[in-house]
């Protein structure tokens, strides 16, 4: 499998959603699964239909699958090959369609795979294709591939930026913004309603306090009176 370099020109273009996960796929398959790999018709549907590792859930068909290959196959981003008894089977092309190296094919294949995900969950599921040895190591693969223009953040630097790949068709990217920017206003809002049910137990104490010591103080009251009694 060869690997491009940084002088050679980035071939990659947006894709439909199922020739995304389809990539995704071939690549993910031939570093876990090298046995299995290329992959037939077959495995490309069942691999991209699985239920873990995948987000969203798909439900692809023989038809949707070979629409796909045939997308990736006219990108340059795929190959089909011939099996042994002359079985139809595919390969990817990506190291070179999209001018990535190991590292950085890990944290693209994630990105098909599950979509938009932050620096730590990108280290915990890439993992089984690269081993990373810290989050600063993945925070370097994605500002290269942010470099080849192959990803981008989605949200703001900080705790839980969210970061996403480039191959999305315009008005797909335009939803993903959108309910990306949803989730984080839902999230605001959660937080900030935390911090006032929390701050409410304190407000009461503090309450319960001044309610106390306003009885001491009455009480305090009486017994100065009663003591200026006495002496006169």
């Amino acid at each position: 499998m060869s690997e491009t370099t940084d002088d050679e020109p980035r071939k990659a273009k947006p894709l439909s959603a199922a020739a995304r996960r389809i990539l995704g796929v071939l690549v993910e398959k031939a570093k876990t699964t090298p046995d299995n790999y290329p992959l037939t018709l077959a495995s490309v549907i069942s691999g991209s239909n699985q239920k873990s590792n995948r987000s969203p859930q798909m439900d692809l068909d023989d038809e949707d699958a070979l629409l796909a290959l045939d997308e990736l196959r006219e990108a340059g981003a795929a190959r089909e090959v011939q099996g042994s008894g002359r079985a139809t089977k595919y390969r990817h092309a990506a190291y070179e369609w999209l001018g990535v190296d190991a590292p950085e094919s890990a944290v693209m294949t994630e990105l098909l795979l599950r979509g938009p995900q932050t620096l730590g969950e990108l280290r915990t599921r890439a993992s089984r294709m690269y081993a990373f040895d810290n989050l600063q190591a993945v925070e370097s693969v994605v500002n290269q591939l942010i470099e080849k223009d192959l990803v981008e953040a989605l949200t703001p630097p900080g705790r839980g930026q969210t970061f996403a790949h480039k191959l999305y068709p315009p008005q797909e990217r335009q939803y993903l913004v959108a309910k990306v920017e949803k989730k984080a206003a839902a999230e605001t809002t959660a937080d900030t309603s935390t911090s006032v049910s929390e701050a409410a137990p304190a407000k009461s104490q503090v309450d319960k306090l001044l309610e106390r010591l306003d009885t001491v103080n009455e009480r305090i009251d009486v017994l100065e009176k009663r003591i200026a009694e006495l002496e006169q």
